[in-house]
């Protein structure tokens, strides 16, 4: 593509020639008015006007560029308030051709509860329980790690306060030392929040002061000759000494958060280590897309400045050190100081302790990378064998599957999932409960499921899938067609995938739609990529399906009934006890219920018994 081809079919020179040369935010439109780019500049003259010169533009902002039919700015005072409303824009419009942070949910902590024996919990999301909070950690399973730690070192309970009320005998975790029982057994309180306030510290980083105390009481229950309590602390201390040999990234106090960045052509890895008082909590590793071909400075700085500002509330550290330097690293920098109310420093250098911290991210980055890299290939390998199977001109770059799940005909559930050339799509999966078709029919519920679907997608102009991989043998996929060519699609590669002998994966057989085997090889990575892609549709209707039966099994047959609502419910089974009773009561027997008149006994007898 050459420089001229990428100039934008809109009369720029006179937007160009109005701008200020101020700090400020610049937004890129196409000709619906959807937002393609936001970016900050502290001059937003000639950073805008860099965009449309004559060459030198980079492939993807090229294709940018052809694509941009208008081009907002917004001036403003100061660089750190340009980086805050660039951050708004990115989260609120979410562009696409911008570093996105896909990282919505709210972080973990750990909860100590408000009781006589506070329990310790998992929590995310708003505070609203009464209690201590520790965190946030950065990844769930780095919290619950910390809780298994909390059990083992300090025997606090996890279970919650309706557990706790009707237990008649310890649970489980008592058996295996866990817990201390409290629910069933005389548990010394001050003991019990001795306990508590030795797990505070060692949330707190203090673990070498839980270490002396644990000693200190070692010592004094051997000199009072309480060698199986003096026994317990033995154990205890050791279990401690290999947590902080396990947990510690170098001895000594600091907190930091340390990210590192690593790139091959399009591949983006960025991973991030998170340490408190010298204890490493955890570890996330990210893979944004580089859609306009950003330096690692340009991408890194790009992602820290949504993680941190555009995104939740994070625990802002009073340091933060890259593994390359950033751009605008200063104006970060204030904007993270002002945030957090206190000192932010941000550094790519450190000596001793700070070094080992940059080698360990880059050294951790690459290898994740690497991984990263080697999976997708796979992938894509599959893919190209998958098109040399079917003799296609080029790879598919889109499949769906679908496939049909319910238990005798009940609460059946339809799945659509979606594959691309890097995997699943989880963002485009589908269900669909069945409405129409009779319970029980396979064919008709996908039948339905296909037509919903399709009918859908042709009604939006959404672009229809390379492949559709059916869950099932060739009368399965004759249904299928049928419904296709009633839609008028012709476009689509249809197979259908069946079990053979034994249900063996190695026995499954992929129908075409001239009803011939498909000849795939049982060690086929076309073979594979189906069944994945079969095994991951199978997974999410049978989900589906078991959460809709559920929440049909929690109905009751008076639901529904004109003005019986949940008191009126309540007060008419905890009179009669059970709705069989109910529907043998006769109309004077339902009006002597509390709040039930007699017209509401006559609709409710007419519900059951009227014809």
């Amino acid at each position: 593509m050459t420089a001229e081809s990428s100039a934008p079919s809109f009369d720029y020179e006179a937007m160009l020639k109005s701008l200020p040369t101020k700090c400020g935010v610049y937004r890129m439109l196409d000709a619906n008015g959807k937002v393609l780019y936001v970016g900050k500049a502290r001059n937003l003259k000639n950073r805008v006007t860099s965009y449309f010169r004559a060459g030198g533009l980079a492939s993807k902002t090229i294709a940018l560029m052809s694509k941009t039919r208008d081009v907002q700015v917004t001036a403003l005072n100061s660089e750190v308030e340009a980086l805050i409303l660039e951050q708004t824009f990115i989260k609120n419009e979410r562009p696409p051709y911008n570093v996105i942070l896909r990282d919505d949910k709210s972080y973990p902590f750990i909860l100590f509860s408000h009781h006589k024996y506070p329990s310790i919990s998992f929590h995310r999301g708003a505070k609203r329980h009464i209690g201590q909070y520790f965190g946030p950690y950065p990844s769930a399973k780095a919290t619950r790690d910390t809780i298994q730690i909390l059990q083992k070192l300090f025997r606090l309970r996890t279970c919650d306060d309706t557990f706790f009320n009707n237990r008649t005998r310890p649970c489980l975790q008592y058996q295996i030392g866990r817990c201390s029982g409290s629910c069933v057994l005389d548990v010394d309180t001050e003991a019990y929040q001795a306990d508590l306030q030795l797990a505070e510290m060692f949330l707190r980083g203090k673990s070498e002061d839980v270490l002396n105390e644990f000693k200190r009481q070692m010592n004094s229950a051997s000199e009072n000759l309480e060698f199986e309590r003096a026994a317990v602390l033995r154990d205890q201390i050791t279990d401690l000494v290999r947590v902080q040999q396990a947990q510690y990234v170098e001895t000594s106090t600091g907190s930091a958060d340390v990210f590192g960045i690593a790139t091959s052509g399009r591949y983006v890895c960025i991973q991030g280590i998170f340490i408190r008082d010298g204890r490493m909590l955890g570890h996330r590793t990210w893979y944004p897309r580089n859609e306009i071909n950003q330096d690692d400075d340009e991408m890194l700085a790009a992602f820290l400045a949504q993680y941190y500002v555009g995104g939740i509330d994070r625990d802002l550290p009073r340091e933060i050190l890259t593994s390359v330097p950033i751009e605008d690293e200063d104006t970060l920098q204030r904007a993270l100081t002002d945030l957090a109310q206190h000192r932010v420093v941000v550094s790519s250098h450190g000596i001793t302790q700070r070094a080992r911290w940059l080698k360990l991210i880059r050294e951790n980055t690459e290898l994740a990378l690497s991984a990263y890299m080697d999976k997708r290939r796979n992938v894509f390998e599959r893919y190209a064998e998958l098109q040399e199977a079917l003799g296609l001109d080029d790879v598919p770059q889109r499949m769906e599957c679908f496939d049909v799940s319910h238990s005798q005909g009940e609460a059946t559930v339809a799945s659509c999932v979606v594959f691309d050339n890097e995997g699943p799509v989880s963002s485009d999966y589908r269900r669909f409960n069945i409405k129409t078709a009779v319970e029980g029919d396979d064919y008709g519920a996908m039948a339905e499921a296909i037509n919903r679907h399709y009918t859908k997608l042709k009604s939006n102009a959404h672009n229809l899938p390379d492949i559709l991989l059916i869950d099932g043998g060739l009368g399965q996929l004759h249904r299928v067609m049928e419904v296709l060519t009633e839609l008028q699609i012709d476009s689509i590669i249809v197979l259908g995938i069946s079990k053979g002998e034994g249900r063996r994966a190695i026995n499954d057989t992929v129908w075409t739609t001239d009803d011939q085997a498909l000849n795939l090889a049982p060690n086929s990575g076309a073979l594979h990529l189906l069944q994945q892609l079969r095994d991951e549709a199978h997974r999410f209707a049978i989900t589906g399906h078991r959460n809709r039966r559920q929440k049909q099994r929690r109905k009751s047959e008076l639901d529904g009934i004109v003005g019986v609502g949940p008191k009126r419910k309540r007060e008419l089974l905890t009179h009669f006890g059970s709705v069989a009773s109910i529907k043998g009561a006769s109309i004077e027997e339902l009006g002597k219920v509390p709040g039930v008149s007699t017209t509401l006994a006559r609709e409710i007898y007419g519900v059951f018994h009227d014809s």
